[in-house]
């Protein structure tokens, strides 16, 4: 594993307790010692679970209910063992540390907000969202901007670093912001992150997104310092299903390594098993999820081999089988050199960006073209990213702009996923492949 990764392409954590950075993996550390419990019921929790974790030596600093979880905060060396003899237990764990998942490449393109040309960064600059819409063909078809055929809007939650929702590319699209944030209330973006994710799905001025009537809602999860524990990620994506949002992206950076030698298998499942009742709570209530498949380049679907030289078998998180996963692909129609990929954990490709492919033969950096990296909104402006960050929330937004066609609360998330996969361009092998999945996101196609 301390081998495998591209320099500066991954910011994520490992576990709850690995953090890459650049080729190589820090120092196993306990994230302040916080705790996950799952308990056996998927739906509740039990009647006495403040009384099962005080015994234990522990104490409940955050209940989803719903989700049959809790988060617990305790110093007793001896707590996961005290805790996993109660019977009404199924795993608990260390808490896992999730991150954005970060652009491979950003390029800020100085510009002020103001222009006398209405879309004209777009006519200049975005090749992805031309790429997706046919040059803006999937917006004269029914649903195509955004607009629900029922006339309610149609809203794309981005679990984020939060939203710029002063931008003047972004504020008429903004439905709302909440954060989960521990100590903060804002929804803005401290970063770019989110603002830049949110202006892919519904960015309508001198920038424009999927679907350009779309709505997006800020769901913070990231503060100053980057990193958000996966119980508040969680509590992000259960609260944006009860607030019946049509779409979720995730364009975040995480996985799981087990076998690590400073922890037992069985106190990693418990992290892994929150965040697969958070999706499926989302999709069971009618949201298609999105997630970005990330930036180090292997391939997914050999766990033994994405660990290196270490023992058992890291994952990518969030990676469930329900979730719409999203590789990266260029310009040229190309899978880009950060993207993962793998047979079955991959269903479709989208534009990630990249400096187009004549560079990488020979490692001249002059032949790289920064006009192939994605353009979007960040907080004062606009930049050019790359990443897996950036195709997801094309692909959001494309999910977003299909069940306006057919109108809110009409399809099912694996209808919309269906309609997505089937309708995607086939760019490489002929049929499914480890690549691109099912292909090229088309939203013309998908809105035939």
């Amino acid at each position: 594993m301390k081998n495998k990764f591209i320099a500066g392409t991954l910011t994520a954590a490992l576990s709850a307790v690995t953090i890459f950075s650049s080729l190589n993996i820090g120092q196993a550390q306990e994230l302040d010692k916080n705790y996950v419990v799952v308990f056996k019921s998927d739906t509740n929790l039990p009647s006495n679970y403040l009384e099962v974790v005080k015994g234990a030596g522990g104490k409940v600093t955050k209940s989803l209910a719903k989700l049959g979880v809790i988060e617990v905060k305790s110093d007793n060396p001896n707590f996961l063992a005290e805790i996993q003899k109660n019977s009404t237990v199924l795993n608990a764990g260390v808490e896992n540390t999730i991150y954005p998942e970060a652009p491979v490449d950003v390029d800020v393109l100085h510009e002020d907000f103001t222009s006398n040309s209405t879309n004209d960064l777009y006519n200049k600059y975005q090749w992805d969202i031309k790429q997706v819409t046919n040059s803006g063909a999937s917006w004269n078809l029914t649903g195509g901007t955004g607009k629900s055929t029922n006339g309610k809007d149609i809203v794309v939650a981005v679990v984020d670093t939060g939203i710029d929702y002063t931008h003047p590319d972004i504020k008429n699209n903004y439905a709302y912001g909440k954060s989960f944030v521990p100590g903060i209330t804002s929804a803005m973006d401290e970063d770019g992150h989110g603002t830049h994710v949110a202006g892919s799905i519904a960015g309508n001025g001198r920038v424009l997104g999927i679907g350009p009537q779309l709505k997006v809602a800020a769901y913070r999860v990231f503060g100053p310092d980057g990193g958000a524990a996966t119980s508040d990620i969680a509590n992000a994506l259960m609260t944006a299903a009860d607030d019946n949002v049509d779409v979720v992206n995730m364009s975040l950076g995480g996985y799981d390594w087990f076998q690590n030698p400073e922890y037992a298998t069985k106190d990693i499942v418990a992290d892994v098993r929150l965040f697969n009742r958070a999706i499926q709570y989302a999709i069971k209530n009618g949201v298609t999820v999105v997630g970005s498949a990330g930036n180090a380049g292997v391939d997914l679907s050999s766990p033994g081999k994405l660990s290196g030289d270490d023992n058992g078998a890291t994952h990518r998180s969030p990676s469930s089988q329900t979730l719409i996963r999203v590789a990266a692909g260029g310009q040229e129609k190309n899978l880009t050199y950060y993207s993962n990929y793998g047979v079955g954990k991959i269903d479709v490709i989208a534009p990630g960006g990249d400096y187009g492919t004549a560079w990488l033969a020979t490692g001249d950096k002059s032949l790289r073209d920064p006009n192939k990296l994605c353009l979007s909104t960040v907080p004062g402006g606009y930049a050019f990213y790359a990443g897996t960050s950036m195709a997801a929330p094309k692909t959001a937004g494309l999910a977003g702009v299909i069940i306006a066609k057919y109108g809110k609360d009409v399809l099912s998330p694996s209808q919309v996923k269906h309609i997505i996969q089937s309708s995607a361009d086939d760019w490489f092998k002929p049929g499914y492949d480890g690549e691109s999945g099912f292909g090229s996101i088309n939203a013309v196609s998908a809105l035939k």
